[in-house]
């Protein structure tokens, strides 16, 4: 999505004149933009996943523990630093804007009104119905739950151990009180697990809506996004009908040339777990592989805290990430672009995607 700064290197998160000399050309970037549209080219390039910055927050993780403060204190500053920044030019841009706007566009109220533009449907609604029909027609159900969920149903009936990372107050926003034992869902797993306790076998359902993580918004990640989970139990069931099901899937989303492939991963409610990679033939800068999502057969244990006997039964499931798919679908370069509630962003892409 967003480019690294042509021969830029990734500073070393301990390094303050480096990160000084990050800070200070973003700093320079955004009061040299002109105009609101070189502005988010200057905040895409200094503040997106491939910039210095962000790519000196990531070595962070691989620091010696007694460096890591140090740094972390460091990078909150210097990327605050830049954000104010941001914020400060995009408030004079805007002023000024506003103020052209004024001028260019004064109102005759003497003149007849004209007719009122139609509205049109955010994309993401919009490509959430898609999917949804896709499944719908291959005889799937659709499956709604709350948003704010009990632990158990996000985490201990989905076999997260109590010392998983994902539970921690940097991934998760609980709900007080604290003895209450509630959070807004991560993910839309739960659903699924309420199908299993609610349903009757077999099983196929899909699950999209809401979810909530305590991600800082930028160009690829915000607190609240919308995901799509499916789930499939049945006697029987194995990889072979996973992969068959993403693939016709990807093609009736993406086309007669669009394939899928699986590369092994873990996760707690499935096993074996795998990652999946979309071959994309409409990609921007061409034909490539795209990674999309999770997937996997069901852990017994997922099974076994529903109630179901995984001798019997087998299935899998698979999630992917709703605004992602719209991203690298319809080359949307700025996850912020889908949540300014600017109707000119819906009516790029008309009634259907």
């Amino acid at each position: 999505m967003t480019e690294t700064l042509p021969g830029a290197a990734i500073p070393n998160p301990t390094d303050e004149a480096a990160i000084t000399a990050a800070v200070d050309q973003a700093i320079a970037a955004i009061a040299g933009a002109g105009t609101l549209d070189e502005l988010k080219a200057v905040r895409l390039a200094h503040t997106g996943e491939k910039s210095p910055l962000s790519l000196a927050n990531r070595e962070i993780g691989g620091l010696p523990k007694d460096q890591k403060a140090v740094a972390g204190k460091l990078m909150g500053s210097s990327r605050g630093r830049v954000n104010k920044a941001l914020a400060d030019r995009t408030a004079e841009l805007e002023a000024q804007n506003d103020a052209r706007i004024l001028l260019e566009e004064t109102v005759d109220v003497t003149a007849a009104p004209r007719r009122r533009r139609a509205g049109a449907r955010h994309p993401l609604s919009t490509l959430q119905d898609r999917v949804a029909d896709i499944f719908v027609g291959m005889g799937w159900e659709i499956a709604e739950g709350p948003e704010v969920e009990s632990e158990w149903f996000n985490f201990d009936a989905l076999n997260f151990k109590p010392d998983h990372p994902a539970r921690e107050m940097q991934d998760t926003f609980f709900v007080e009180p604290p003895e209450a034992h509630l959070v807004m869902r991560t993910h839309t797993s739960p659903v699924q697990v309420r199908s299993m306790l609610e349903r009757e076998l077999p099983i196929y359902v899909l699950c999209p809506g809401k979810v909530f993580r305590t991600d800082e918004l930028d160009a690829t990640h915000t607190p609240v996004f919308h995901q799509f989970e499916g789930l499939a139990i049945d006697k029987n069931l194995s990889m072979a009908d996973l992969l068959g099901t993403l693939e016709h899937f990807t093609r009736q989303l993406f086309g007669d040339e669009a394939s899928v492939r699986l590369r092994p991963n873990y996760f707690p409610f499935t096993e074996p777990s795998a990652e999946l990679d979309i071959w994309h033939p409409g990609a921007k800068g061409g034909p490539r592989w795209i990674e999309w999502g999770g997937c996997g057969m069901i852990n017994p244990n997922v099974l076994r805290a529903a109630g179901i006997d995984p001798d019997i039964y087998s299935g899998f499931a698979f999630g992917m990430g709703i605004e992602r798919a719209l991203m690298f679908r319809n080359d949307v370069g700025d996850m912020r672009d889908m949540i300014e509630g600017d109707v000119r962003f819906s009516e790029h892409f008309g009634m259907e995607i």
